[in-house]
């Protein structure tokens, strides 16, 4: 059975920073390609970063230069590093390989 578990959300203030994990179980995320999506309400779900089998990292133009997405492939575990956040990035995170999704965790950013 795959589980995607995130954490590390939570409230932050502007200019700020977060780090958000993703555990995976039953599935191997070195594997493959992985990604951080968001999801504001009343938007669509956008793709944050993802990182493909050989470490490259591709990122959303809306958050270059300030997040960073890695992998720890001995703890099968996800990374999202967020610095100098803004309000904008408030959303629900997810984590996701293939058709596997996490169930989310909140990043609310005040002004």
């Amino acid at each position: 059975q795959v589980q995607l578990v995130e954490s590390g959300g939570g409230l932050v203030q502007a200019g700020g920073s977060l780090r958000l994990s993703c555990a995976a179980s039953g599935i191997t995320f070195s594997y493959n390609r992985n990604g951080w999506y968001r999801q504001a309400p009343g938007k669509q779900r956008e793709l944050v970063a993802s990182i493909d089998s050989g470490g490259n990292t591709n990122y959303a133009d809306s958050v270059k230069f300030r997040f960073t997405i890695s992998r720890d492939n001995a703890k099968n575990t996800l990374y999202l590093q967020m610095n100098s956040l803004k309000p904008e990035d408030t959303a629900v995170y997810y984590c996701n390989q293939f058709s596997f999704w996490g169930q989310g965790t909140q990043v609310t950013v005040s002004s």
